[in-house]
């Protein structure tokens, strides 16, 4: 009997992989459909394809110039200067985007599981007989792959555009920094995306989820730097009084703490992978700046200097999906 007993246990948990599997699918498709077809959805699309055609405006109005500076070493670019080439009166792409990319991911899970409760909706799913994680996993991976879809159209529509405006053949080396961007960008909704679900668990109404998602999201973007700069003031000596080593210390101590807020680091990723002549995040010496050669970086080099950055997104996003997990998995359901 303890032979059977054994042998039994293994296939039953088999037999049960498949199932979890399939149930997973299946909520990803209805969380996907849902997403689609709501008002919200079709909101933060609209607002980003604006900010997506204004950025190009701009960025087209200005590349023959930018071009045919010879004293840029990324004018022979062209695909790259697209997102980072601009007019004057707006921002280039990625700083749009730095900017509307919170709002996405908040806007898409700000109400993932308590609107599931309000609804009375969740305590009958989880009646079912299907796996609790597996409706917060697939809440987390229908958002993401939305998403990454959105952002794809959006660079296929925008090389789309290149080729048939320029002609011009795009290179190996653009294709992977282009694609790289949006891998790093789905990285940066996918942190707050995982913030806006853990607020979702911890309040019960989606007003104040939301409100606390964005009052998060307002305090990095313009209140943070703010403070800061009245810490470095009030702490930090008078640098009149510094050698240059000692100022090359601090400010090197400013930045770091800067790069605690999500925009800094996606800032920082974006801006050192479309323009290759980015050779460092951080203060240059008087040294540094002799031995440089201003030439675009390969594109080994320039991911090396952004990894810091996107190790830095990736481990905020899991630390706020993970406590979303931890807190989901404890909740009391029926309450």
């Amino acid at each position: 009997m303890k032979s059977q007993s054994v042998s039994y246990k293994p296939s039953e948990k088999a037999d049960k992989r498949p199932a979890a599997l399939s149930q997973f699918n299946v909520m990803v498709r209805k969380e996907i459909a849902d997403h689609i077809r709501s008002w919200r959805f079709a909101v933060l699309i609209t607002l980003v394809l604006l900010t997506f055609i204004a950025a190009m405006y701009g960025s087209s109005s200005n590349i023959k110039s930018a071009i045919s500076n010879s004293n840029d070493p990324d004018h022979n670019f062209l695909y790259l200067k697209l997102l980072t080439t601009t007019d004057g009166s707006m921002p280039p792409f990625h700083i749009f985007l730095s900017f509307l990319a919170p709002l996405l991911g908040i806007g898409l899970g700000f109400d993932a599981i308590n609107a599931e409760q309000n609804n009375g909706t969740l305590t009958r799913l989880m009646a079912q007989p299907i796996y609790r994680d597996n409706l917060l996993l697939a809440k987390f991976t229908s958002a993401i792959m939305v998403i990454a879809c959105l952002f794809c159209a959006l660079t296929l529509l925008m090389v789309g555009a290149g080729l048939c405006w320029t002609g011009v053949r795009i290179e190996p080396q653009e294709v992977l920094r282009i694609f790289t961007f949006v891998a790093i960008s789905i990285c940066y909704v996918g942190l707050w995306l995982s913030l806006s679900i853990l607020v979702s668990i911890r309040f019960r109404q989606s007003a104040t989820a939301a409100l606390v998602a964005i009052g998060i999201w307002l305090f990095f973007t313009i209140f943070y730097p703010i403070v800061i700069n009245l810490v470095v003031k009030l702490i930090l000596p008078d640098p009149s009084f510094l050698s240059k080593a000692e100022t090359a210390y601090y400010n090197e101590l400013i930045l770091n703490f800067t790069r605690l807020a999500p925009n800094q680091l996606y800032t920082d990723a974006a801006t050192t992978l479309l323009m290759p002549s980015v050779r460092s995040l951080g203060p240059l010496n008087m040294e540094q700046m002799a031995a440089a050669i201003p030439s675009p970086l390969p594109f080994r080099e320039s991911l090396m200097i952004v990894w810091p950055q996107l190790t830095g997104l990736i481990a905020g996003k899991s630390a706020c999906f993970a406590l979303a997990y931890y807190l989901f998995m404890r909740r009391e359901i029926r309450s």
